[in-house]
């Protein structure tokens, strides 16, 4: 289960990264709602009754 948390927190960072750097609004559209998609899974990751949960 760390390694699915790693891997989203690391695209994650990079999504960031990119959304600094990114010139059009369709580009900075498109990263944020990839990010928005990360969130959402790391919060479902992250629930009490989930696998691998507290």
């Amino acid at each position: 289960m760390n390694t699915v948390i790693e891997n989203l927190l690391s695209r994650k960072q990079k999504l960031v990264e990119q959304l600094e750097k990114a010139q059009s609004v369709e580009d900075r559209d498109k990263i944020e709602h990839q990010l928005e998609q990360i969130n959402t899974a790391l919060d479902f990751l992250d629930r009490p009754g989930s696998k691998g949960g507290r």
